[in-house]
């Protein structure tokens, strides 16, 4: 085959060569052919090699190999046949240079009618932390609304095996925007073999034990945290062992003291009188040290097991004299997946340390103060539990339930203030329908309760009617 090739283009290339040199002498055309012979001859090696590098790429296929086409670097492109090109296979390309990336999301839109009511700010979830324990609080019983604050929209992709990319955003604000149906990130991760840094899910809490509920908030009772850490993932089959350091914050509160003047809280400044500062004015966090997590997850037919461990330094600081202090939180939070019947899973976790409130998905403080009494009071971690137990049974592949309950309970200091959140519990039952692929219909119900220091509770109960369509572009982007 490669001698009929190479005949067919010297043939070619001589016939054009004669054209060219016609009105040249003989001596001219002698050294012209002998250029273009030679050059021709290069050429026809170049196609040798490439030829021959073919047809062991087309052997190792057949044989169910995997060999990439090996081109010669020095190959001009015109030199390959039109036929060839279109017809060899293509190698993939080297997994270091190619770009895999996917749009991924979802839009969302809830019918949710409350029986009671709970801060405005947050009527699109049921918070248990925003149940008003005052009847009539935010006004007459009884609140309909439409929200599409949980649509998700979220791009993610590698470049080869090594490296990874996560951005994700929502439409739920929260802090400054809470209320508002605007961008929030969710997710800015990324990964280079096993060292992951950016935000995403803490290493301290287990995503994987989240229900399959439509209330936007979820178990109260469970850890949940996206927090910004650099993590490290020890590679352990199909195992997980990761440490990580995360940013920290502490979830303060000075309690009884909240409009204590600075001039009456022990050692104020000299200057307190002109300054007119409450407790609640010039305490705030301070943090220079990373919370350090660890977390290890068994994973096995069965579902998974998982623990996970937190230890951090929870300071603060005073603005008014510069004094500062600090108290150690730490925690441990065991959870587990357990695959029953078919696609059924029961989903538990059990969590419980000193300080680790923020990381908590509501309701939670770090410390406090230990004692009522102005002139002696300190700071100290308040102790927290944390339960979380749902079951997800689907029925058939278009239809299922989930039904559970979710508790925080703060084992609360000397110190606090009466109207703080002592303990919050959730409960919830619903039932979902996939008509097709991709669309999600469902009806949830609801059940939340608020219990304060002092002993005053508030309790709250809504349904919820949710459309939801994902889409999923798969491989979106490749890229040598």
């Amino acid at each position: 085959m490669t001698t009929t090739v190479r005949t067919m283009l010297l043939a070619v290339v001589t016939a054009a060569g004669v054209q060219q040199v016609e009105a040249a002498t003989d001596a001219q055309r002698i050294a012209a052919l002998e250029e273009q012979l030679n050059q021709q001859k290069v050429v026809m090696q170049q196609q040798q090699k490439m030829l021959e590098a073919m047809e062991a790429q087309l052997q190792a296929l057949k044989a169910g190999e995997h060999a990439p086409t090996v081109v010669p670097a020095e190959a001009a492109p015109q030199a390959q046949p039109a036929a060839l090109a279109n017809t060899s296979p293509k190698a993939p390309a080297s997994p270091e240079r190619k770009l895999s990336a996917k749009v991924y999301g979802f839009a969302q839109a809830d019918a949710i009618y409350d029986f009671k009511r709970v801060d405005p700010d947050w009527e699109d979830t049921l918070r248990v932390s925003t149940i008003p324990v005052q009847s009539g609080a935010y006004g007459n019983d009884g609140d309909f609304l439409f929200s599409v604050r949980q649509s998700r929209l979220g791009i993610k992709g590698n470049y080869g095996e090594d490296v990874t990319f996560w951005l994700e955003g929502e439409l739920f604000g929260v802090g400054s925007d809470q209320g508002q149906t605007t961008f929030r990130l969710r997710q800015a991760w990324a990964t280079y073999k096993e060292f992951g840094m950016g935000q995403t899910w803490s290493n301290f809490m287990d995503i994987d034990i989240f229900p399959n509920t439509i209330d936007y908030w979820g178990p109260t009772g469970m850890v949940f945290y996206r927090n910004q850490q650099a993590r490290y993932t020890f590679p352990l089959g199909d195992d997980v062992f990761a440490i990580s350091l995360e940013d920290p914050s502490t979830a303060l509160t000075v309690g009884e003291f909240r409009n204590t003047s600075n001039c009456d809280l022990p050692n104020p400044p000299e200057d307190c009188e002109s300054t007119d500062s409450t407790a609640a004015e010039v305490f705030q966090s301070y943090n220079n040290v990373p919370d350090l997590t660890a977390r290890y997850r068994h994973n096995g037919d069965f579902g998974h097991v998982q623990a996970a461990g937190i230890v951090r330094k929870l300071g603060f600081e005073r603005l008014d004299t510069g004094s500062k202090d600090y108290e150690i939180g730490w925690g441990i939070n065991t959870s587990a997946g357990i695959n029953t019947w078919g696609a059924d899973q029961l989903k538990l976790q059990v969590a419980y340390g000193k300080g680790i409130g923020n990381y908590m998905n509501d309701g939670g403080v770090d410390i406090a103060p230990d004692s009522a009494d102005i002139t002696i009071a300190g700071a100290e971690t308040v102790p927290l539990w944390g339960i979380s137990t749902y079951y997800d049974h689907f029925w058939n592949e278009r239809w299922s339930t989930s039904l559970g309950w979710s508790m925080t309970d703060l084992d609360t200091t000397d110190g606090q203030g009466g109207n703080e959140f002592k303990q919050g519990q959730i409960a919830q039952i619903n039932l979902l329908h996939y008509p097709v692929d991709h669309v999600l219909l469902g009806t949830e119900f609801i059940w939340g309760q608020r219990e304060d220091v002092d002993g005053s509770t508030g309790s709250d109960y809504r349904i919820q009617f949710s459309l939801k369509v994902d889409f999923d572009t798969g491989d979106l982007l490749r890229q040598q």
